[in-house]
This record gives structure tokens, sequence and C-alpha cells, in this order.
């Protein structure tokens, strides 16, 4: 899922839109699948599921997602039990459609991520599958991954199950439509929980030093082939709901941990040089970050609803460009098992209809929870997943940054000559009379050249350049 979110609303004509069809046909990615690939998942969609299946169909699971979302990876029930809780929690199981070496496992391994744009997505898996016979769509029965986590009163995980069960979601919900029953106390108990449990576990997240970054989508309005710029705040439920995926991420990772085999995401504490470039950030935002505050509660402290604070969240995402995929066998634990933002080990494994790792990282955790080996396509795929989700990562990532040149180019092109406040936060390296500058307002980022750039100082900037065709902003001094 992609750091930023970034989305576009207006005609599909309008060259915002038709910028975004050349990224995508400059970078090469396929806009269909080929029929190999397409004949297979309409068999798959259609065949018995080849592994047994213990029956939870009578569990009223529901999905939480975005209004229109189709590809559903996650469905959650949440009970009380004595003091504490439990947490269902059903996972799409990808491998019941997609057989190992066959063309969908070797398109899914092309693809690695679904990748975002700002108007419409590239898929990781055809829609027969990954928006219909694999989705946790609701009233029809569903292969499942079905994780089962009990928690005490504070929300602390005491006991973890995880199994293959065949599932069927009740209800198909939206993050507004959760807040308005969970505020206006009309919600059911499993929805209702999802505050409690949600809030329990970000207290649990604050005490370990855990960040949630809580990124607001920015949205792109264009009228008249004008655009206009905005943000939306995240809904408290959808921290809540994400702290269920975390709360399975974090005792997947623990589960293989323990096994002694495995795939983790990890993440190195953030380098010197990041904090210092989001700490230049912050002053050109004219957000007060004082050097005794850390980052955690400068983070704790912002407003997304606030065009500033939204803008610096956004950026936020910089210090998340180190994470990777780390594996280890036979007990040989690697050097670092942690993910600095998790504050804990943790591990991708709640989105395999959009993420090709997800996949391996499930079957390992199913073979650790029942004492047995992961079948043979598992470890002899294992060693080179990280290398193939670090490739997709780095696409995914040209994909984020070129959408935003194009995004901020568009909102830009009327004003070239115009004078905005800013701040260089960023020097190219042996070249300082480049870099990068931050805008006040609009919070856009984009290259600066000039003689004498002065780093983390504020200064007027000249907008010289705005082209969404080619992506390209470019300033200089006033």
């Amino acid at each position: 899922m992609p750091r930023r979110k970034l989305r576009v609303t207006g005609a599909p004509e309008a060259p915002l839109r038709a910028a975004l069809a050349v990224l995508r046909t400059g970078l090469g990615l396929p806009r269909d699948f080929p029929p190999e690939v397409l004949q297979e998942a309409e068999h798959a969609a259609k065949a018995a599921p080849p592994m047994s299946y213990a029956d939870a169909t009578d569990i009223p699971f529901y999905t939480v997602d975005p209004p229109g979302a189709a590809d559903l990876d996650q469905a959650a029930h949440l009970s009380r039990r004595g003091a504490g809780y439990r947490v269902r929690y059903a996972i799409a199981d990808v491998a019941a459609f997609v057989t190992s070496g066959g063309a969908l496992d070797a398109e899914a391994h092309r693809r690695v991520n679904t990748l975002y744009f700002p108007d419409e997505k590239v898929p990781l898996h055809p829609d027969v599958l990954g928006e219909d016979a694999a989705s946790l769509l609701p009233d029809r029965t569903r292969p499942a991954v079905l994780w089962t986590v009990d928690l005490d009163a504070d929300g602390r995980t005491v006991a973890v199950d995880v199994r293959r069960a065949l599932v069927r979601s009740r209800a198909r919900l939206d993050y507004a439509g959760v807040q308005r029953l969970i505020d206006g106390g009309t919600a059911e108990e499993p929805v209702a929980l999802l505050a409690e449990i949600g809030r329990a576990r970000q207290r649990l997240e604050v005490e370990r030093g855990g960040i949630s970054l809580g990124v607001p989508e920015q949205i792109v309005t264009e009228r008249d082939h004008t655009y206009r710029p905005g943000f939306r705040a995240p809904l408290p439920a959808e921290d809540w709901n994400a702290q269920l995926s975390l709360l399975t991420g974090m005792a997947a990772a623990d589960l293989m941990l323990a096994a002694g085999t495995g795939i983790l995401r990890t993440l190195p504490p953030a380098p010197d040089g990041a904090v210092a470039r989001l700490r230049r950030t912050a002053v050109a935002l004219r957000i007060d970050w004082p050097h005794h505050v850390s980052y955690a509660a400068l983070i704790r402290g912002l407003d997304p609803h606030r065009p500033d604070h939204a803008a610096f969240l956004q950026e936020c995402t910089t210090l998340l460009r180190g994470a990777g995929y780390t594996v280890f066998r036979d007990g040989e634990l690697p050097p670092i098992t942690t993910h600095a933002a998790v504050a804990a080990p943790y591990a991708h494994c709640t989105a395999p209809l959009r993420r090709l790792a997800d996949r391996y990282a499930s079957e390992l955790c199913l073979a650790a929870a029942a004492g047995r080996e992961a079948p043979a396509w598992v470890p002899a795929a294992l060693d080179a997943l990280p290398r193939r989700m670090a490739e997709g990562s780095r696409l995914a990532g040209t994909v984020e940054r070129e959408s935003v040149d194009i995004v901020e180019a568009a909102l830009l092109k009327d004003r070239v000559g115009d004078v905005f406040d800013g701040c260089v936060i960023e020097l190219a390296d042996h070249r300082p009379t480049v870099g990068t500058v931050q805008l006040v307002t609009p919070a856009v980022i984009g290259r600066i050249e000039g003689d004498h750039l002065p780093l983390g100082e504020r200064l007027r900037v000249r907008l010289t350049q705005a082209d969404p065709g080619t992506a390209k902003i470019l300033f200089a001094p006033a």
C-alpha cells in the first residue's frame, strides 16, 4: 500500500490524468494480464480449494475498507473474553487459488505489489480472483487464514492460534459508516469493540515507543483544467482498524521467530540525516519542534485536519524508506528483527491480495502453529523473496514519487513566475547549487537551483517551471 495517499478526481480526459497514463506507459507497467494467466485465474476461481478447511461460517465477520473497494483482504469479528477480548481476523487465502510454479504465480512474482496511482491501480492479481473469488466479499463463503488472538483487559496478547477456515462475511462496512455507528452508540458489540480494542492497542503502542502516522489522504480535484488541492484527515476508526492488522503482524512475527524460520518486515532506526531533513521541513511549514521533544511525541501532537500538519505527516513517510524484508532460517536470527515504527518484531501477512510476501508469511505461520514444515514451495522461494520485494518496493516508490511530481506540477502550472515562501530542506551531494525546497502554501516540494542556497533557512523562491507532462517543478531564489 502506498505510504502517501494521493487521489485525483475529475474528468478522465483531464491533462493530469493524461500525464499519469503517460507515466504508466513510460514505466512499462502491464495494462492487462497475459491470456494464460487469465485462463488459470478463471479455472482457479471455479475449482474447489485444494486444502482442507475448518468451518467458521457461523462467525459473523465484517470487513472495513474504503468505499468501493472490492479487493477485501481482511474480515474481523471482535468479542469479549472474560475481562479481556478475542480478536478473530480472517485473511484471504491466496494460496488456495495460486499454484506454485504456475502462470499466476509467475505473474505475481513479476508484479510483486498492487501499484497505486492517484487515479487507478495496477493490481497484483486478476480481478476474477482479487476482487471476486479470493476476496472476502459479504454473503459468500471464502477460504481464509483465520487468526484468533486473545487479549487481556489491557489489550496485551495472551494466546494466538492460526489455521485455515471457511468464513462468511456478513457486512461490508466503510470507515465513515463505522465511525458514525460507534459515535452514535448504535454499533453492535463486534463493531463497537473496534474502538475499545483499538484504543487499548494505541496505548500499548505509545508504551513501547511505536508510531502510527495517520497520514492524511491528499485529494486533488480537477475542474475546467484547473486543480484544487486538499487533505482528508483519517478517521479514528481507520487507526483502530489498522491496529488489528498491526496486532496480527506482530503475532505472526513472534510465531516465526519462535519457530526459527520466517520473513520479517524490518526497519532500522531513522538515520540522523533523515531526521534532520524532517526538522527542516518542520521549519518550512512553521511547525514548532523543540529539540527536547521526540519525533514520536511530536507526531502524536499533530492535527491532521490542519493543512500544515497534514503536509508534514505526508513527509514523515520518508522515514519509512529504509524498510525491507528479512529472511531467517533454522533458528539463526538476523541482526535486526524489529520494525522501528512498530517498535517490535513485525511481519506483513494481512494483505495477500495486494502484496506477494504475505502469502509466504501466512504459510510459515500456519506451519509454525501446527508444528510442521511449510510446503516445499515456501522455503524454495524464501531466499529470493527479499530481493523481489525490494524491486517491487522501488517501483512502487517510483510510482508514488513521480505521481506526486505530476500532481504538484499540475497544481502550479498556471503560477509560473509567482513568488512563494519556502525553506531549503536538502542539498544535493557535492552540488550545493541544487537542492529541494518545501513551500509553505501550497505545501509542495520541488527542485531549486541557485547560488548559495541556505539549508534550513526560510527564503522567498520564484517558480520557473511547472509542467505536468514532464513532472517537472523548478524554483529559483527570488
